[in-house]
């Protein structure tokens, strides 16, 4: 009986950890949205055409010159009755081309419906055909004049200033750890992506924040 108490106290923990560095994720992710819909340097008509948005809170700065991992964040998708309950991603290997001389930046990745279908699967290895970096405003040129034409633009911020990244080699897999810590264990990412999911408490400011940011 000792052990089998100590066996589910050891769960419990464990799943309390998850959460909350869910929550952390989420809180984080919520900031950069509200950050980039005060900066305005994402064209709306792209944030009005997106239908997917990763975003990876934080990266550090060591963590980009080392390589390896770069850094843990949340996606969702548009679904008909709004934005998807969020996934979990980690985005590791590659090099981000970040801008000199600061210590983090956040990474927003927005897709297309391209994009969406591969990041669906639950894996992703991004190769130079399958990012851009992302214009920061109308009439530029780039995805925003001539049509989106790769499945990922990418922005990066520090201090709300948005600045386009290069994501070349990198690699999106899914958190399949915590999405079954916080949705359980039935739980697919394509049933989270599309809707089916419900979206936690802990995700509602990160949603209403998405929402404002990024609603057609």
């Amino acid at each position: 009986m000792t052990r089998v108490l100590a066996t589910l106290s050891l769960i419990l923990l464990a799943a309390g950890a998850f959460a909350s560095d869910a929550t952390k994720e989420l809180d984080g992710a919520a900031v950069v949205i509200r950050n980039m819909t005060a900066s305005h340097q994402i064209p709306s008509s792209i944030l009005a055409n997106t239908e997917c948005i990763t975003i990876i809170p934080s990266i550090a700065k060591a963590a980009i010159v080392v390589g390896g991992k770069h850094g843990d964040g949340v996606a969702s998708c548009r679904t008909a009755t709004g934005w998807s309950a969020p996934a979990f991603v980690t985005i590791t290997g590659g090099s981000i081309g970040l801008q000199a001389g600061l210590e983090h930046q956040d990474l927003v990745l927005l897709m297309n419906k391209q994009g969406e279908q591969q990041l669906s699967q639950g894996q992703w290895n991004l190769g130079a055909q399958a990012v851009t970096a992302g214009p920061m405003t109308p009439g530029t040129g780039g995805p925003d004049s001539n049509g989106w034409k790769t499945p990922v633009l990418v922005y990066t911020s520090s201090s709300g200033a948005y600045a386009g990244a290069s994501l070349e080699g990198s690699k999106i897999t899914i958190d399949d750890a915590t999405a079954r810590a916080l949705y359980g264990p039935n739980a697919s990412l394509q049933s989270i992506l599309n809707g089916q999911v419900q979206a936690p408490g802990s995700a509602q400011a990160f949603l209403a924040a998405l929402h404002q940011a990024a609603a057609r």
